[in-house]
């Protein structure tokens, strides 16, 4: 019945501006941001690769969120760079899907790595003894990929069912379900109640786990008798708190609310800080606020000057 009624095959994407002065000014903005992202994530995943210091399990996990994010970025950026000059600005139907799997998967991978690597201070600073015996790497790392795989199938197969029988203008710079909501000529209230659910849901409990394993973990810092040491443990958990803050706000503001023309367009506003900013921010925050990171950079660069 699908297929019956869909006639669409491409959608046109509109992307942020149709004034071609500013379209050159912001492809020039967002390939610089772009690059940066790549250099710094890239940048990120070779570093804790190479120093033999930064191999545990807190950089072993950021070293993943660096590559969801570098994935993240890569699934958007691009094709967005393209619509600038693009006199065609289209994606097909199969490609627009596959954009909305890669993007809803990406999210709740990265919701969840950052409540692991929650958990993953909570047992480090709460529980020592226990770390090594109870903190499983392969579980906590293959949980958030597997569940995000699943949960973004799920929500792509919502968005395939829906029929899309002529208007195919999508008012953003990728495929995003809300403006896809609005395009369809079918019933959608299954796909926005299963949107509102998964991300109220997914949201609220990655973000629970979040909070309880800091409500343990600033009690014990503050019992910690060594100035050095607390400065160390706040300084992590400060680089961490920062991206999470950051992540999880800009979400809230994104999903939780019903598709509406004005909302699409202030959720296309919101949107290019999630998909371009946010994946470049992350790096610097991990970079620039935690002493091990900032040590391993510069003894990576100074063994760079001298051997050449």
């Amino acid at each position: 019945m699908r297929r019956n009624f869909t006639s669409v095959t491409e959608f046109i994407l509109l992307g942020l501006t149709s004034r071609l002065e500013l379209q050159i000014v912001l492809f020039l903005l967002f390939l610089a941001i772009y690059m940066v992202t790549v250099a710094g994530n890239v940048g990120m995943i070779v570093l804790i690769q190479v120093n033999a210091r930064l191999h545990k399990p807190m950089y072993f996990f950021l070293s993943h969120l660096s590559f969801v994010d570098l994935c993240f970025s890569s699934n958007v950026t691009p094709k967005m760079l393209e619509i600038f000059f693009s006199e065609k600005e289209t994606i097909s139907y199969p490609a627009c899907l596959v954009q909305c799997y890669f993007f809803i998967a990406l999210v709740h991978i990265e919701m969840y790595l950052l409540a692991a690597m929650a958990f993953d201070r909570y047992m480090a600073i709460c529980n020592p003894l226990l770390y090594g015996s109870k903190m499983s790497k392969s579980v906590c790392i293959m949980g958030p990929y597997v569940y995000g795989a699943l949960t973004g199938l799920m929500e792509t197969m919502w968005t395939y069912n829906l029929a899309f029988c002529g208007p195919n203008e999508i008012n953003h710079f990728y495929c995003a379900d809300p403006p896809l909501i609005k395009l369809s000529c079918s019933d959608t209230s299954n796909k926005e109640l299963s949107m509102f659910v998964v991300a109220g849901c997914n949201l609220s409990f990655s973000l629970l786990i979040i909070l309880i394993s800091y409500l343990y973990i600033f009690p014990t810092i503050l019992r910690i008798r060594s100035t050095e040491g607390r400065h160390k443990a706040f300084s992590t958990c400060g680089s961490h708190l920062t991206a999470v803050t950051i992540f999880y706000v800009t979400l809230f503001v994104m999903y939780l609310r019903c598709p509406s023309k004005k909302s699409v367009e202030q959720g296309k506003m919101v949107a290019v800080f999630f998909t371009t900013v946010i994946p470049m921010l992350n790096p610097m925050i991990y970079s620039l606020r935690n002493k091990d990171v900032k040590e391993a950079l510069t003894k990576e660069l100074f063994r760079k000057q001298r051997f050449s």
